[in-house]
């Protein structure tokens, strides 16, 4: 069965694909076995360079920066999503007088990279009388390009349903917003939902640029304890916890984004379902 993207290889085909995967597979592990080794034989395994997990102080510590980089990642995921929905909204206007500024700001705000809006709130705002700190700094920069970005996905995701849905709609003499609320959005949003977990893991990974403008979240502690010569320097151990800590996170969002898809799935399946199975019911009374 053929796809959009390729044809269905044939059997040779798949004998090659199978082969390049499985020396691409040998060949990940033994680089991966590589970087083990060198580690071991820098000593990044002896027990002096973990030591610091030991130390309560540390692990309260590591756990407020962890909480710091959640709290910047909830509020500005927050605020992107509302962002991005009010101007996809304003990018759907009929008015063009709501529609062209829509467009400009989200164009403007994707196009700047996200550590110069961080720089600019952070250190030019004060300039202009408006000092917003370290963590605003960071989840307005996050709010500002992210929330741009989710206003294309929704924009995009709203005009790829098929006119006949709306059409259908407008019919029966629902308004435009009635329209928007209760046909076009509900299948948008199902549609949308993949990429809009893609862009918030990208927003919490971006928010690791607060160790720019010495936001202490998760990146700039590990950068702090892993040059303290006391406890002989532990950057690549620390590194490391810090990593599986960002991908445990991340995992967390595709899980929970997993999660809504099959509940979506089930309540659709549930709905059509039960329209089907009322006449059965009837029919088999009457008998």
């Amino acid at each position: 069965m053929s796809s959009v993207l390729f044809d269905t290889p044939g059997p040779r085909a798949r004998v090659r694909n199978r082969l390049i995967s499985a020396v691409s597979t040998v060949v990940v592990l033994g680089l991966l076995g590589y970087v083990v080794l060198r580690f071991y034989e820098t000593g990044q395994f002896d027990a002096s360079k973990w030591e610091w997990l030991l130390y309560e102080q540390i692990q309260l510590e590591l756990l407020g920066a962890l909480w710091n980089t959640v709290r910047a990642f909830l509020m500005g995921a927050a605020l992107a999503l509302a962002f991005g929905a009010v101007f996809a909204l304003g990018r759907l206007s009929d008015h063009a007088w709501i529609r062209v500024p829509c467009t400009a700001i989200v164009e403007v705000f994707r196009a700047i990279p996200l550590v110069i809006l961080i720089f600019f709130l952070y250190y030019a705002a004060p300039g202009l009388g408006v000092n917003f700190g370290q963590y605003w700094s960071v989840v307005l920069g996050l709010t500002l390009y992210n929330g741009s970005v989710l206003a294309e996905v929704f924009r995009a995701g709203v005009a790829a349903l098929p006119k006949g849905q709306s059409e259908a709609a407008y019919s029966i003499g629902m308004r435009k917003n009635q329209v928007m609320r209760t046909v076009v959005l509900p299948q948008a949003i199902r549609m949308m939902l993949p990429a809009i977990i893609s862009q918030l893991v990208v927003l919490l990974k971006d928010s690791a640029l607060g160790f720019l403008i010495t936001y202490q979240e998760l990146l700039y502690y590990a950068r702090y304890l892993g040059g303290i010569p006391t406890l002989d320097r532990p950057i690549i151990p620390v590194s490391l916890v810090v990593a599986a800590i960002y991908i445990s996170m991340c995992l967390l969002l595709t899980w929970f984004a997993t999660y809504l898809d099959r509940r979506n799935r089930r309540t659709k399946k549930t709905r059509q379902i039960a329209p089907a199975a009322k006449p059965l019911a009837e029919a088999t009374a009457g008998d």
